[in-house]
């Protein structure tokens, strides 16, 4: 049988998600756990294999991530979820399980994927979300133009050419995406971006973050955004930004694979950050 998990976790101290040799990876922890829940070693020939809506970069995190895998192995759905959580670290939680149609892709099948951005800003960063957020020093009493960041985003809805956000890792097939909706959400000392497409770039929201940053610091107008989307090419954006504050909040499915929401409420972003 098929079987989807939903899945949050911090990612601060794994090397991304994908498994690499000799790193800490998310997708390696939860393999083991998945071995170890089943009694299977994870060593054996045909190992448990999960494919991800999303593979994360070092230190991104997830509030909503999907991963399928194939087994044999019949259990109960709650069954799944208490058992490989009994053997994930801390910092990885499952929330949910459910048998899905063989035809069912995590990565495929999905048809939009959130992600949020959250940003301490002020004169000192705060001990209490390092990790978790990114971080801006700004003076005292001084703040983000959140007008010409609004206004700069305008330029980016809608199917485009991201070349100028992708990374020279990308190995995505097309830099060509759509994006659905970017709200700037501004709650002093706190900033968030709320991105959702149908698919992502490597690299993509942390550059865009970077680039809206360079105006809404007053370096550059909002019409540059404009300007380095049509340029199609990376060195006209800002630089990449910091992974702390980046979570891959939710995939959405067709209806007919009945996949749950994530468990947002398990977050602790304030009500209206992360939406629906």
């Amino acid at each position: 049988m098929r079987i989807a998990l939903g899945l949050q976790y911090d990612g601060s101290s794994y090397a991304g998600w994908q498994v690499q040799p000799n790193q800490l990876t998310l997708q390696g922890e939860l393999e083991r756990a998945i071995a170890a829940f089943i009694g299977e070693s994870p060593d054996r020939h045909a190992p448990i294999q999960t494919i991800t809506a999303g593979r994360t970069d070092a230190g991104v995190h997830a509030l909503g991530q999907v991963v399928h895998f194939d087994t044999h192995v019949d259990r109960e759905m709650f069954s799944w979820v208490r058992g490989v959580n009994s053997y994930l670290p801390k910092s990885i939680v499952l929330n949910w399980a459910s048998e899905v149609p063989e035809d069912f892709s995590a990565r495929f099948s999905a048809i939009e994927r959130t992600y949020i951005y959250a940003l301490h800003a002020g004169p000192c960063s705060s001990p209490m979300v390092s990790g978790r957020a990114g971080y801006v020093m700004l003076p005292p009493n001084t703040w983000f133009d959140i007008d010409a960041m609004r206004v700069a985003a305008t330029y980016l809805i809608g199917e485009h050419d991201f070349s100028s956000f992708r990374s020279s890792e990308c190995q995505s097939k097309t830099p060509i995406k759509t994006l659905y909706s970017i709200e700037i959400i501004s709650s002093e000392p706190w900033l968030y971006f709320r991105i959702r497409g149908n698919a992502f770039l490597h690299h993509m929201v942390r550059n865009l973050v970077g680039t809206f940053l360079m105006i809404g610091r007053g370096k550059r107008r909002s019409e540059w955004m404009a300007e380095v989307l049509a340029a199609k090419n990376r060195q006209m954006a800002a630089p990449t930004f910091m992974p702390d504050g980046l979570y891959l909040a939710k995939i959405a499915y067709p209806e007919e694979f009945a996949i749950p929401g994530p468990w947002l409420k398990n977050s602790w972003f304030p009500d209206g950050v992360i939406g629906d």
